[in-house]
């Protein structure tokens, strides 16, 4: 090498790849979550405080965020007990069909939300569903209802649980199980006294993702909702029509409480890795 290259390279010194990679990391997740983020943040508060709490203040914006809770409180109860039914099942038994239920765990994560909802409105609308005449004569209304809405976020969002609690079982072995029942306990007291215990962090891990994908479920719930604002519009709606509709004050501060819950989710999630990383380093080796 020159010994004028060899002087400018030890005065420059090249960055190794140990700082390289961080800072590419750094920049993408930046320019990707971090500036629109700000820009909601900034969109919220354009006009002060004020006028981002009389938003926040509208009946529909109200509606909303309570039928998104509904929906949510149906999906994550539902979701929590099949998961837990599922998981035990699973990583517990040897049954014919085994591998197809984890393929059907599996299948909201690899078809698009869209789809969900196309599934449910080709089952149970009331002109040419196959359920239609059925769920016509029973009085109920599905399609274009809550109803419909709260099926289409449980379909979404149950391998969330199921999908946690899998491992940490297959991991935690049986072992204790079959001492709980040699010494007398029955299935439904060693399930509450020796299985849950022992999966109570991925129980609450999955009841934060299984919580943050239903507030903000947006594509199964746009299609079988109608988007009818007041009366079938959940949260991620509400912002979708309020930006539509040049509202655009409205539209942020509803990202805004919306992008707050994901935020809370994230922190929870957070918390809970971290407990769980403890249980996993104090636990005695066999």
């Amino acid at each position: 090498m020159p010994p004028r290259l060899q002087s400018l390279r030890q005065r420059f010194p090249q960055p190794s790849a140990a700082l390289i990679i961080p800072v590419i990391a750094c920049l993408y997740v930046g320019v990707i979550i971090l500036l629109p983020a700000l820009e909601v943040v900034a969109g919220a508060f354009a006009k002060g405080v004020g006028p981002l709490m009389e938003n926040l203040g509208s009946e529909e914006l109200r509606s909303a965020v309570l039928l998104t809770l509904r929906c949510t409180l149906i999906a994550v109860p539902a979701n929590t007990i099949f998961g837990l039914a599922a998981a035990t099942a699973i990583a517990r038994r040897q049954f014919p069909g085994k591998a197809l239920l984890l393929s059907v765990i599996d299948l909201p994560f690899s078809i698009s939300p869209v789809v969900v909802g196309l599934m449910l409105v080709l089952l149970y609308s009331p002109t040419n569903g196959l359920l239609g005449g059925i769920v016509s004569s029973l009085g109920w209304k599905i399609i274009f209802s809550w109803p419909g809405m709260a099926l289409a976020t449980i379909i979404v969002t149950f391998p969330f649980m199921a999908r946690e609690v899998i491992p940490l079982l297959e991991e935690e072995g049986w072992d204790q199980e079959e001492a709980a029942r040699t010494l007398g306990a029955s299935n439904w007291q060693v399930f509450w006294k020796v299985t849950l215990p022992s999966v109570r962090w991925a129980v609450v891990y999955g009841l934060i993702l299984t919580t943050a994908r239903a507030l903000g479920e947006f594509g199964a719930v746009a299609v079988v909702s109608g988007n009818i604002a007041g009366q079938t519009q959940t949260l991620p709606l509400f912002v979708e029509d309020a930006y539509k509709q040049y509202d655009t004050e409205l539209a942020y501060g509803a990202a805004l409480v919306l992008g707050g819950v994901g935020l809370v989710s994230l922190l929870l999630k957070l918390v809970v890795e971290q407990l769980l990383g403890g249980v996993k380093e104090n636990r005695p080796i066999n």
